[in-house]
């Protein structure tokens, strides 16, 4: 511990001022961002670093005490005591006794020191974070919180407009101690050392940004351009997208992906470029770089994610049993108990009885009684004083005011309030109290009034005081009682929100109300005959007291007559209360203790209450001690934070005496740390008079009041008792007073004995009410007349609660009486004292393990805790995540914690919960100051943090989670069975009487039409035989983003413009070779795609670059020119302008490019003759692509295959010349290409040309001409329908007012490569129904690189339906998402856990064959089971032409045969996963019909824990779990599952993703996500498909392009 605190003192010595920061030459600066560089390499250790900085800055730091700063350093490294720096003012003013009381005995905090040591060398990486994120944008962000921020337990203080609470570091040796009963501890609370803070926050000299440009400096270098001049084709990285310029281009324009980092000037003389290639190498443009596991070493992200791996390398947790692994579902892990855990060995306990009640004569019938006696025999006797927040007395309200006053109230209430002439109130009506903290006089006249009107009185918070915490809750409750008045001040009244009106307003979830002022003009003297009935205490309800429980919600507890009589009695006898005592009470009057000492018993023995508000505490802790010397007051109630203040504050006192007190009341006591307080508290004022005998920590609860409490010394009782437990023997519910460990102990005080007249016993927490063993902690539970009655209007859980009927092992009753739990969890003790260790309320049960929030708290505070938090600003609470409670830390930051600081003290707090209480914490959070929703009387309120916390509205500025240590119940990974044999697996399926899963397409043979098209082999003669045949039937129409016609082409004007490309062509290339044709979508791109077929060359269509985005889109042009040897681009004009631009050549080597020639002027002349190849076999064109994981392969096209695709698209989807389709596509590869270049010219049907790209600027374009062209059969691409719905989703009136009507579409297809997804098309389809649409309409398609079209569902409506040409609907089953991850299907019903639906591809197409094979056996597979779909058909493509990036992809994909069954078929693999299954329907031949379900993508399956998971399942699960993710995608790193999330929100939000969507994977997937990365909207690479490039975004996270918003590891 010792080295951890001077490294961090020499850091802050060598941080020069800010004046020193500035006056820095230049070239020191220089120096030091090249140090702060070598350290972020690696180049350099951490030692030798501060070695050179210390020796740059030495002559500039002012020297301290003329000592030279490099000595200074060695000595601080040397001495470990704390070094304060002179001059230090923030010291002088500081209380010597700043420890941190309350929260820990000395005890604790060595031992969290002791265990701390233990873990110094393990290092975790650090999240990383947006600089703007780190400058919070509330006001309140800067400002300390206010001291109300203070916590029912604890709290800040301000003192002199500053926070004196600095807790300096534990230096002394561990006290000896003897751990048993009855030894006191005496615990030393002076031998701190001086406070650590240095009067001067150092100014870094690298700022962050720079820093962080530092950092990215290497990154920077990786730009391409570079590359791409210098390397060879065989070391590109994984290639950038062909299809890349997508509906997110003009995102693309304004934030390049490879260029430098923003605002760093790349002049660092040492950096080294890196590309990895395909297989691992690197390539190296200068400098050295090693390599670990193929990751570049000297990537920012590496090291963070290498160091994460180090930390997940050492296995905390003992390894998972072995449990039986059924067929189908991963089971979780049950924790089973741990055989060696400690087991109570001790009798049953006996219940234990206070002592009698004592027969008090002439004792009042009742309360009111009472008030009645002393207000007409001692009207001048004081009753209660209230100050004002200076502390001077305001006002003294004595028994006769009292007396009068509510006797007022009450005739007011009863008589003057009517609603239509019927008295509002009847007796026995609830009431609310609405009453500020600072007015107790106005209260205790409502609440006196209101018993003597027989109504009953329920006391609750003033309302938005501040954005109140749980008034909703508090609503809930006075409407389930039937609240209708609710009492309050006229102070108060004219603070409350008003309505238009001027009424008050009605607050959120609140039943209305009227709001009745009692002060004195408003009240009316009754007549003289009038006298309010005083009767005896009854059963009946007297008031109700509201609790709020552990989840949130507010219950009402009623107390009857007789109780609230009898409560008062045993008080009087316990604490010896007698007539006319003075007693000054902190606490809230409101409500339990300060209600039961303050309001109700001092009444019963006319005491003098002095009443301190909580506002006067704030400003001046010392007043409660200052007004019982004042006013001699013999008793003070107080909680054990108001001792810890006025420690912070005593030391400006010296003329006080608490000599006059014969008790003080902890009403805390229960709290297991109230015990240092109370001990630090004595050892400071024992010297001002304070015996220590008279603290009397007591224990209560709402339900069960008074439960035990220490009774004053002159009772004759036992000395107090303090016990030493062991928390591991806690955690088991089990006490064993002495630990080996000494480390995890837990020092508790007694609560003094039961009360008179009641009966406590200990039970166990769950199931039956057994009673406990001597040694076993369990809820106490009390019988006796002065408990709670009930929750209001909650029977079943008042049975729970105040009817329980504890038994004994054989299950006896104990008592005939029933018991109340209290809640709070203890034993009984020797000489029947009751010892509280916590609270049901704060019990948090992890794994079978108890844990206690209150004493994770004091771990957490025992860590350095001044410096970094707030103290008593710490909410701990559980949660539950995949079937166990998960321990969440949540703590308000100062905003002068810097960033490492901080997630250094979260590291540490962290270690420090897990070796003290052997449980790890699942999420840390820090908050900016005053952001937790706060409790009325300060205090966290934590049902509401956790709330927040869980709908992701909390907003931290630091995170770090933890599941990889906490969750140990996940499924045991899965072992792959070794698998049947090809032989058994057929006999199986006949067995089982399941087919062969094969489908396929009508057959072509047999369709005869009237295709004249049939007749040529080649399709350019099909477009020349159209030439002749219907010169000026129009094929192709182009819109521009207006929705005007920009181009069209007949049959004859196609056929000219191609015979002019040709012409240019046959001259100066030979036939076979490859052309590139670089066009944007239009009439050029066919043309000349017909030119080179006429003139003998092989056309490859590639998307032209973007302009405002040459540096990501230029680099693919150019490789796909590369790869597919092209002798020469054919392009425009204006795109060979740019080609060979000085802009271009900032991204590639322009210099390189092959014969690059532009069609737009060619001269008007004839090819001497159409090339005519030889065989059908030949090559027609070349289709490249770039598949989702970023692998680029061309496809080779025969002409037979490019006359079989066209023929099979013409009889599925019925083209003739007469029809008119509309195609919003990018015609540059597969399907696309197909629809827009091909298919027109083969089926004569006029094609209308949308290309997406128009799109940006005018979303209904493509919509908007179906409607105007009544078109039947559209196309379009899932981003076009992502467009459409978002960008259009609010404006279908608008679009209806412009006569945009869809009645017209018989089908709508979206051309894709994966699963449908299935949200998208209904919501789609759902939209545009107002316009018409109809919802059979949308279906999908399904092709890949083999075969570009497999599956097309045709229309479905209208004519050609009723003559049966037509498939049934696609259909949609519901698989088990579970069962998916071990390669089975099981379907499930619709809406079961776990179920995912999935809709069938589409109908196959006429002439293609498909059959489901298992990916390793080869073998066919039974229907609805599992596979790689294989596919057959005349036009398959022939083969890859070059394959990038991966040379495992081979011939077999086109040419495989089955292992065993029909082994003669010649079948390619598609790479796709998919079941076939046999429906009710029939097809249009009779047939049942066979449905083609696709899974998703075998290249893009995530292997984890042996399951394969699709990344559209994780990411879809992602995507819902919160309402500002726009976007997600996933991939792997290492073994590490990592996420990135776009943020469409502010920043603030960006760590709240962070513990959602490591939730939300849990829950659903069984997977812990390794790294969470938040980025902008539109970071999130998708091509033109719309399909996500995970591979480019991968590269993109590990090359640290990404600029994320917040990067977190889990560790």
């Amino acid at each position: 511990m010792a080295e951890r605190t001077s490294s961090g003192l020499l850091t802050m010595m060598l941080e020069p001022t800010p004046a020193v920061a500035m006056t820095l030459p230049a070239e020191v600066r220089e120096k030091l961002a090249e140090l702060e560089l070598e350290l972020s390499e690696g180049d350099i250790t951490q030692k030798g670093y501060e070695k050179k900085r210390g020796k740059l800055l030495a002559p500039y730091i002012p020297q301290i005490q003329g000592v030279d700063p490099s000595l200074q350093i060695d000595n601080r490294i040397q001495a470990s005591s704390q070094a304060v720096l002179p001059g230090s003012k923030h010291n002088k003013s500081r209380a010597a006794n700043t420890r941190d009381e309350r929260f820990r005995s000395d005890l604790h905090t060595e031992a969290v020191q002791a265990a701390l040591a233990k873990y110094k060398e393990r290092k975790m990486p650090m999240p990383s974070k947006r600089r703007s994120v780190l400058v919070q944008s509330s006001v309140e962000a800067c400002t300390p919180p206010d001291t109300s921020s203070a916590s029912e337990d604890e709290g800040s203080l301000r003192r002199q407009g500053r926070l004196a609470t600095s807790t300096p570091y534990q230096g002394h040796s561990h006290p000896a101690v003897e751990h048993w009963f009855n030894r006191v501890i005496q615990g030393s609370s002076t031998s701190s050392s001086a406070s650590s803070t240095s009067s001067h926050p150092g100014g870094r000299i690298v700022t962050n940004t720079s820093a962080h440009a530092a950092l990215n400096a290497n990154a920077a270098a990786t730009a391409l351009a570079d590359l791409m001049a210098h390397t060879q084709l065989d070391n590109h990285s994984a290639p950038p997208d062909v299809t890349g310029l997508s509906e997110r281009s003009s995102v693309h324009a304004e934030r390049s992906q490879v260029a430098s980092v923003r605002g760093v000037s790349r002049n660092y003389n040492h950096q080294t470029s890196v590309m990895e290639t395909a297989d691992g190498c690197e390539w190296r443009s200068e400098g050295s770089l090693t390599l670990i596991d193929g990751v570049p070493v000297n990537s920012r992200v590496s090291n963070k994610i290498q160091q994460l791996l180090n930390t997940l390398k050492r296995p905390k947790r003992p390894p998972l049993r072995e449990f039986f692994v059924d067929d189908f579902e991963e089971l979780l892990d049950v924790q089973q108990p741990d055989p060696n855990q400690p087991k109570p060995e001790g009798q049953q306990m006996s219940p234990l009885e206070g002592e009698s009640l004592g027969v008090v004569t002439n004792w009042p019938p009742s309360l009111p009684a009472a008030l009645q006696r002393w207000g007409t025999t001692q009207p001048k006797s004081p009753c209660l004083t209230a100050l004002d927040n200076a502390g001077k007395p305001v006002y003294t309200l004595t028994y006769g005011k009292l007396w009068t006053r509510s006797q007022k109230l009450a005739y007011t209430l009863l008589n003057k309030l009517s609603s239509r002439n019927e008295p509002l109130l009847m007796p026995g009506d609830r009431v609310a109290l609405v009453f500020p903290n600072n007015d107790p006089v106005m209260f205790m006249v409502a609440f006196y009034g209101c018993l003597l009107a027989e109504l009953v009185p329920v006391p609750i918070e003033v309302p938005l005081t501040r954005k109140d915490a749980g008034s909703q809750q508090i609503g809930f409750l006075l409407g389930s009682c039937g609240v209708t008045l609710a009492l309050t001040t006229d102070a108060c009244q004219k603070g409350l929100p008003k309505a238009q009106t001027g009424e008050v307003a009605t607050f959120k979830g609140w039943p209305r109300l009227l709001w009745f002022v009692t002060d004195g003009k408003h009240v009316v003297k009754p007549p003289k005959d009038w006298h309010p009935p005083v009767r005896e205490a009854s059963n009946d309800i007297a008031y109700i007291e509201y609790k709020t429980s552990k989840e949130g919600s507010t219950m009402g507890i009623t107390v009857s007559h007789s109780a609230m009589l009898a409560h008062c009695h045993s008080l009087t006898q316990a604490c010896g209360y007698t007539e006319a005592e003075t007693i000054t009470n902190v606490l809230d009057f409101k409500r339990e203790a300060g209600l039961w000492h303050g309001v109700l018993t001092s009444v019963m023995n006319r005491m003098h209450v002095i009443s301190i508000p909580y506002s006067l505490m704030k400003v001046n802790p010392l007043s409660w001690i200052q007004k019982v010397h004042t006013y001699k007051a013999r008793v003070a109630v107080v909680k054990s934070r108001d001792m810890h203040w006025s420690l912070l504050a005593q030391r400006d006192q010296r003329d006080i005496s608490l000599g006059s007190l014969r008790m003080l009341v902890v009403a805390d006591g229960a709290n297991p740390w109230s015990i240092s307080s109370c001990d630090a508290f004595l050892n400071v004022f024992q010297a001002r008079g304070l015996r220590p005998e008279v603290i009397c920590p007591c224990a209560s609860s709402s339900e069960a009041m008074t439960v035990a409490i220490r009774r004053p010394p002159e009772m004759g009782v036992p000395p107090p008792g303090k016990a030493v437990l062991s928390m591991g023997g806690l955690s088991h519910g089990v006490i064993r007073v002495d630990t080996e460990e000494k480390l995890s102990v837990l020092t508790v005080q007694d609560v003094g004995q039961a009360m008179p007249g009641a009966m406590v016993c200990v039970v166990r927490v769950e199931g039956t009410p057994y009673l406990c063993q001597t040694d076993e902690v369990g809820e106490i539970c009390v019988s006796s007349g002065s408990t709670g009655v009930a929750y209001y209007g909650l029977p079943g859980m008042t049975k729970n609660v105040f009817e329980t009927v504890p038994v004994t092992s054989s299950g006896i009753p104990i008592s005939d009486r029933p018991f109340t739990r209290t809640s709070l969890l203890g034993f009984v003790g020797p000489d029947s004292l009751v010892f509280i260790v916590g609270k049901m309320d704060g019990l948090m049960v992890v794994s079978g393990r108890r844990h206690n929030a209150d004493d994770v708290v004091a771990t957490a505070l025992a860590v350095e805790p001044m410096k970094f938090v707030y103290r008593g600003r710490i909410a701990v609470f559980s949660v539950s995540v995949l079937h166990d409670e998960r321990i969440v830390v949540v703590a308000e930051q100062r905003p002068d914690a810097s960033e490492e600081d901080s997630f250094q003290w979260m590291s540490r707090v962290l270690q420090a919960i897990d070796s003290i209480h052997q449980v790890g914490v699942y999420c840390l959070a820090l908050v900016p100051a005053n952001t937790l929703p706060k409790a009325p009387l300060g205090g966290i309120h934590i049902s509401e943090t956790k709330q927040r916390f869980l709908e992701g509205a909390l907003h931290p500025c630091n995170v770090l989670m933890c599941p990889h240590t906490c969750v140990t119940n996940l499924p045991k990974p899965r072992q792959k069975q070794p698998e049947v044999g090809p032989a058994s697996m057929i006999v199986g399926n006949l067995v089982a009487g399941k087919r062969i899963a094969q489908a396929c397409g009508r057959d072509v043979g047999q369709l005869e039409d009237n295709d004249q098209a049939r007749k040529f082999l080649y399709i350019q003669d099909v477009l020349q035989w159209r030439a002749q045949a219907t010169p000026d039937h129009p094929l192709f129409l182009v819109l521009n983003a207006k929705g005007t016609v920009a181009s069209t082409a007949s049959c004859l004007q196609l056929h000219k413009r191609a015979e002019r490309v040709a012409a240019a062509l046959m001259g100066r290339l030979n036939t076979g070779d490859h052309v590139a044709l670089v066009y944007p979508p239009g009439i050029d791109l066919i043309a000349t795609f017909y030119g080179c077929l006429y003139a003998g060359c092989v056309p490859v269509t590639v998307r032209p670059p973007h302009p405002q985005n040459l540096a990501t889109t230029l680099p693919t042009v150019k490789m796909i020119v590369e790869v597919s040897k092209s002798v020469c681009i054919l392009t425009t004009q204006a795109i060979m302008k740019l080609l060979k631009s000085k802009e271009a050549a900032a991204a590639v080597d322009v210099k390189s490019w092959p014969m690059v020639l532009d069609t737009d002027d060619l001269p008007r002349k004839k090819s001497p003759q159409m090339y005519k190849p030889p065989t059908p076999e030949m090559l027609a064109y070349l289709d490249f692509s770039v598949s989702t994981t970023g692998i680029l392969a061309g496809v080779k096209m025969s002409h037979a295959a490019t006359s079989a695709l066209c023929r099979s698209i013409k009889l599925q989807c019925e083209l003739y010349p007469s029809r008119q389709i509309a195609i919003c596509l990018d015609p540059y590869c597969g399907l696309g290409f197909a629809l827009w270049c091909l298919c027109s010219v083969y089926a004569g049907h006029q094609s209308i040309l949308v290309p997406p790209l128009e799109l940006e600027s005018n979303a209904s374009l493509w919509l908007a001409a179906v409607s105007q062209y009544k078109v039947r059969v559209t196309f379009c691409s899932y981003s076009v329908m992502e467009m459409c719905t978002k960008g259009l989703g609010s404006q279908t009136e608008a679009l209806r007012l412009r006569n945009v009507n869809l009645s017209c579409v018989r089908t709508c297809m979206v051309v894709a490569e994966e699963r449908p997804r299935i949200a998208l098309t209904q919501s789609f389809s759902k939209i545009f129904k107002d316009l018409g649409l109809s919802p059979r309409a949308v279906s999908t398609t399904f092709g890949c690189r083999v075969n570009v079209a497999i599956c097309l569902q045709p229309n479905r409506l209208g004519k050609l339906a009723e003559q049966g040409t037509a498939g049934p609907d696609p259909t949609t089953v519901y698989v088990d998402m579970r069962a998916l991850r071990h390669d089975r299907v099981r379907l499930v019903e619709r809406g079961s856990p776990h179920s995912l639906p999935l809709m069938e591809s589409g109908k196959i197409l006429p002439g293609v064959k498909v059959i489901i094979a298992n990916t390793e056996t080869k073998g066919p597979l039974g229907d609805s089971h599992l596979g790689e779909v294989w596919v057959s058909s005349p036009h398959n493509a022939t083969g890859y032409y070059t394959v990038y990036g991966e040379e495992a992809l081979h011939a077999d994909h086109f040419n495989t045969k089955l292992s065993f069954g029909d082994t003669q078929t010649v079948w390619a693999r598609t790479g796709y996963l998919g079941f076939l299954r046999r429906t009710e329907l029939t097809d249009a031949s009779g047939e049942r019909h066979d449905a083609l379900y696709v899974v998703g993508s075998l290249d893009e399956t995530l292997e984890l824990r042996g399951m394969r998971y699709h990344p559209i399942d994780i990411e879809t699960s992602v995507i819902r779990s919160h309402k500002s993710i726009a976007e997600c995608a996933v991939f792997t790193w290492t073994n590490l599952l990592v996420v990135v999330v776009e943020l469409e929100g502010s920043e603030q939000e960006a760590l709240d993703l962070v513990a959602l969507v490591t939730n939300v994977v849990l829950e659903e997937h069984y997977l812990i996500v390794g790294v969470v990365v938040v980025v902008d909207p539109g970071v999130i690479p998708i091509n033109s498909r719309g399909e996500k490039q995970r591979m480019h975004l991968r590269d993109g996270f590990l090359a640290d392009q990404l600029d994320p918003i917040y990067v977190a590891y889990n560790m």
